[in-house]
């Protein structure tokens, strides 16, 4: 098999969770292009949503919508039922959409830390539960978590989330050894600071973008485009023989 034919996902179908923008913008995009039928999602419909099927479409014509809040019980199983639906199969699960909250540790309310428990990690699991059975009676799937820097250098106002994020990885690891026999791989990406809508605001000050920037070994900020190519490895045949690893996109800034 050459190296164009390792990336082909002609005949695959894909969901993509949080990808009306940034970096499941990206990654939605990215399995388009190499011949996904590609959904995308968003909390509800609207112009950013229909303007990332639209991209998506330009190359996978078979690419749809689906929306839904994956923090309201029930929601997490019926988008992936809603993909099945419309893509006839579902091979490839990224679970990117995730609730981040700024807030001193001292001051997180209960509501606010079941709402970031409840999408980071609780909607990720019913959703797996819901893809595994079309993926192990096909013998092949790819369950791709998005997961973030914060594992191993959680940041001091968003101690849930990052809690949050590390729980993912460990459910990625314990999965991993469980569905490996059955043709299915599972496996983390985690980026680090990457320049999307979420991190404008903090970055619109210098003086915290440039400390921010010492910690980041590379010096750079990362685009939405740098977890696309990571992504297409871990949910292609390229990466066939990798799962449960946690493959840091983050120029460096989770080293110890």
């Amino acid at each position: 098999m050459g190296a164009r034919e390792f990336f082909d996902l002609g005949g695959r179908g894909a969901l993509v969770t949080g990808s009306s923008r940034g970096i499941g913008r990206a990654i939605a995009l990215g399995l388009a292009e190499c011949g996904a039928a590609v959904a995308v999602h968003g909390t509800r419909p609207g112009g950013a949503l229909d303007a990332a099927l639209a991209e998506v479409r330009a190359h996978s014509p078979r690419g749809v919508a689906v929306t839904g809040d994956l923090g309201e019980i029930g929601v997490p199983a019926r988008v992936v039922a809603d993909a099945i639906g419309a893509l006839g199969r579902l091979d490839i699960l990224v679970l990117n959409a995730s609730a981040q909250i700024r807030r001193p540790w001292d001051g997180v309310p209960r509501e606010e830390s079941e709402l970031q428990m409840r999408v980071n990690f609780h909607a990720g699991l019913e959703m797996i539960q819901a893809a595994v059975p079309g993926m192990r009676a096909g013998k092949w799937g790819r369950i791709l978590t998005v997961g973030s820097v914060q594992q191993r250098r959680p940041h001091p106002d968003m101690v849930v989330y990052a809690a949050s994020k590390a729980a993912q990885e460990n459910m990625v690891r314990n999965l991993a050894k469980q569905l490996g026999p059955e043709g299915i791989t599972v496996n983390n990406l985690a980026p680090g600071v990457i320049l999307t809508d979420r991190n404008t605001d903090a970055l619109a000050d210098g003086a915290y973008a440039a400390r921010v920037r010492e910690l980041i070994p590379l010096r750079a900020f990362g685009e939405a485009g740098d977890c696309a190519g990571a992504a297409l490895l871990l949910c292609s045949d390229a990466g066939r023989y990798i799962t449960g690893v946690d493959l840091f996109v983050d120029g460096g800034m989770g080293l110890p």
